[in-house]
């Protein structure tokens, strides 16, 4: 370790002398803030690093000085209320053309809406009227909240689908008391997850996860309305999509007239999307604007059509239809109240309780989030959380059932030119009508033709086949995943199906995190070609190019050079590359460790208590097999002296001879550019490795470099572990200390003239370099094993190994 730090001075706080007090007698070897003191000067400056006025000494963070970041100020807590209703920041700049904008995009959703909640509540089982509650209380309360201004909150198949499984075994009048209960639980239990701000979860459900669980639900949701399109009953349609598809099949001869409006409606759904998305906008694309618009009326012209041939066929037989029909639906909100909530009601969904509340979450951030990037501007997903959760807590008290975001209704919205979350009100404005003045037309509408829409709208939730094609190009293990996570939605449920996916998906994360395999990196000097002719460096002050070695002569030779205006980047530099050739780079070239003995490691994936052991033990093995030890005796140590499971070298002769051409182990320099944070196992990884090391390369002493830690934190770990400097015995006897040192702009002019006018007394010449130049360093000079970059910690290593 570092050493214990000295008693504090007479002038020190009370609480540092009792701390100081209370360490000595419990035995705890405090250490100091700076463990590492040089002494030295630099020859181009009269300053020292060590006392000199540009001297820099990094402070270690504090537990205070973390805690700090996270006191609630005057002005924070007023932002954060502020936070939570952000139609505040752009309400006053509200005008005529986003007026007019909102407008189109809010009447256009609204006719989507109508149909295709009353379709959504068939899903949860529920009458028609409660797929109408949940649009308007989604869209009417959203705006207040949003950050996205093209998500529509309502009705959704999956959400609904999930609801419908809870509630399909209870009794038709029990209902919708379970229903409001659970968006009450649901909307609550997202809301504190948003008002904690800890959206951010939702990023560790992976793409993947989302995909399968859609196109799951999707082959479930359409297989499930196929006996519905047919006129099927006799079979449960809630089984496992499988069993519906083969039931469905074995039922075929049964089929009624409700397969003719099904079918045909159905057909016309995709005709009419064919017609205006794909045929007329390309035979007349001055028009694309007009041929949007009415593909998104389809679902209405569809529904209205179809209403109208029921009504003829139906209105001298209202209660003895020649196909099934929705029949009375309520004018008005008959279901408002005040919500009941209790352990009854509650144990209807305890077990689904975790999908229906993952549901939400990803079904919602992830619409938004991708209509965010498509329309150029950031959610707050903490914030959409919030968003949803006040919309499910408020909706029961209008008898409103759980509701998120639609992906179907956003991208309308989106392309309809919507331009603040006002529009949700104009669509709330259209469903409202809808509640008071269209509920008796809607008693002619047959279940086949909601049925057909339902089938229509799931059908762009299914992943298409090149999206499936690049999963796998990317990850073909991310690609199996989605696979089983369809398979097992189809086979068994929709929740199993949400439930592998993330899972499986959380333990590929934590198999790749502790499997992870670091890089034994080698130097490669590179040049830069353009076209066929070599960049060349400036040239330096005498002529000569600094670069003209062999290989950049050579390099010239095949490629001719060619001069560029002169730019703050050399045209070669030195890259460090895996020695293996695993990234992928030319295995052409001969990569080599940058000098005997000294080797240099690059973590890949952090390094913390998951991987430490299969990184250390995978850098001692390479150690192990490329160097040999510093006692040679250990070769030939008698069978009764090794350990018992030290079988030791059959030929112990043959194996010294060997050995004999390894270098002996001098410095290990480890990469950190990826790693951010370590823990304590990590670090006692790391120790128990370095005393490992330092017994093998007995009577050597083995330097650890740093290199690229961007962490105060890790650097103070690491500090405290007695790594970053020479402490006691693991000083080399002349041992000097390599810093990476910068030229900064003149500051204190009076200061530095004294300093060149003092100086040029003595040396004419310093003084005017002095004028010149203000070199400082770069990273502290208390930790001299903590290196800016690798190149630094290679050519540190490597200038202590043949000093010494």
């Amino acid at each position: 370790m570092a050493g214990s730090a000295s008693s504090p001075s007479p002038s020190a706080p009370l609480s540092t002398k009792v701390g100081h007090g209370l360490a000595k007698v419990l035995g705890i070897e405090l250490q100091d803030d700076t463990p590492y003191e040089p002494q030295i000067s630099r020859g181009e400056s009269v300053y020292s690093i060590s006392d000199g006025a540009d001297a820099y000494v990094e402070t270690e963070p504090t537990v205070l000085e973390y805690l700090s970041q996270f006191k609630p100020t005057g002005n924070g807590f007023t932002n954060y209320l502020f936070s939570f209703f952000p139609f505040l920041t752009w309400i006053g700049r509200y005008n005529m053309k986003w007026a007019y904008g909102d407008l189109t995009a809010g009447i256009t959703v609204g006719c989507v809406v109508i149909p295709q909640s009353m379709a959504y509540a068939q899903l949860a089982t529920l009458p028609p009227e409660f797929g109408l509650y949940s649009s308007f209380v989604g869209v009417i309360l959203y705006w207040f909240f949003a950050t996205s201004k093209d998500i529509t909150i309502g009705p959704v198949a999956v959400m609904s689908t999930l609801v419908g499984n809870i509630v399909a075994h209870i009794p038709e009048s029990e209902r919708p008391q379970v229903v409001s209960a659970l968006s009450l639980v649901c909307g609550l239990i997202v809301f504190a997850i948003g008002l904690l701000r800890l959206g951010f979860i939702v990023d560790y459900i992976p793409l993947t996860a989302i995909a399968a669980f859609m196109t799951g639900s999707a082959l479930n949701i359409a297989v499930g309305q196929t006996p519905k399109l047919l006129g099927l009953h006799g079979f449960n349609t809630r089984d496992a999509t499988y069993m519906v598809f083969i039931n469905t099949l074995k039922h075929l001869d049964e089929c009624t007239l409700d397969a003719a409006i099904g079918i045909t409606a159905l057909t016309f759904l995709y005709l009419l999307k064919w017609i205006f998305t794909s045929f007329l906008p390309k035979k007349f694309p001055g028009h694309s604007k007009m041929w949007f618009f009415l593909s998104t009326l389809r679902t209405a012209f569809i529904l209205l059509l179809y209403t109208l041939i029921s009504w003829l066929v139906n209105m001298k037989r209202r209660d003895d239809p020649k196909f099934a029909i929705l029949g009375v639906i309520p004018s008005g909100f008959q279901h408002m109240g005040i919500p009941v909530v209790n352990g009854g009601l509650i144990s209807y969904f305890t077990s689904q309780l975790p999908a229906a509340v993952i549901v939400l979450l990803i079904e919602h951030i992830a619409i938004s989030k991708s209509f965010g990037r498509i329309n150029n501007y950031t959610i707050d997903p903490s914030q959409e959380l919030i968003a949803i959760g006040v919309t499910n807590i408020f909706g029961p008290f209008f008898g409103a059932y759980p509701a998120t975001g639609s992906f179907s209704r956003t991208a309308i919205k989106s392309k309809a030119g919507v331009r603040t979350p006002f529009a949700g009100v104009i669509t709330g404005v259209v469903v409202l009508l809808a509640i008071y003045f269209l509920t008796a037309v809607f008693f002619y509408i047959p279940h086949a033709t909601l049925s057909a829409v339902i089938f229509h709208a799931v059908g762009d939730l299914i992943t298409p086949p090149n999206t499936v094609y690049k999963f796998w190009r990317v990850s073909p293990v991310e690609c199996i995943i989605f696979w089983i996570g369809v398979i097992v939605t189809v086979f068994t449920n929709i929740e199993n199906g949400i439930y592998i996916s993330v899972g499986l998906s959380g333990v590929l994360l934590l198999f790749r995190i502790a499997k992870a395999r670091g890089h034994f990196m080698g130097k490669v000097k590179v040049h830069s070609v353009v076209g066929d002719h070599l960049i060349s460096d400036p040239p330096s002050p005498s002529g000569s190019i600094p670069s003209a070695a062999s290989s950049a002569s050579i390099l010239k030779g095949s490629y001719g050079a060619i001069d560029y205006p002169p730019t703050p980047y050399e045209s070669s530099r030195n890259v460090f590359l895996p020695i293996d050739h695993r990234d992928g780079s030319n295995p052409a070239l001969d990569i080599v460790n940058p000098y005997p003995g000294v080797f240099v490691y690059r973590f890949t994936e952090g390094f913390l208590y998951p991987n430490a052991a299969h990184y250390t033990e995978s850098l001692v093995a390479h150690i192990f097999a490329n160097t040999r030890s510093g006692n040679p005796a250990s070769l030939t140590t008698k069978a009764g002296d090794r350990a018992w499971n030290d079988p030791g070298p059959k030929n112990p002769e043959v194996a010294a001879n060997a050995s004999a051409s390894k270098p002996t182990l001098k410095a290990i320099i480890l990469d950190f550019s990826s790693v951010n944070n370590v823990d304590i196992t990590s670090v006692q990884n790391l120790l128990d490795v370095r005393n490992q090391l330092d017994r093998y390369a007995s009577p050597d002493i083995v330097e650890w470099h740093f290199a690229a830690i961007g962490n105060r934190w890790t650097k103070r770990a690491l500090s405290s572990a007695g790594f970053g400097f020479p402490a006691g015995t693991r000083r080399k006897e002349g041992w000097k200390p390599v810093f990476s040192v910068a030229m900064v702009e003149e500051r204190d002019e009076e200061g530095i003239q004294r300093e060149i006018a003092e100086q040029k007394e003595i040396d004419p010449e310093a003084g005017r370099a002095l004028k010149v130049k203000r070199i400082v360093p770069v990273g502290s000079i208390g930790l001299p094993f903590f290196h800016v970059d690798l190149e630094g910690a290679v050519e540190s290593a490597v200038r202590s190994v043949r000093e010494n």
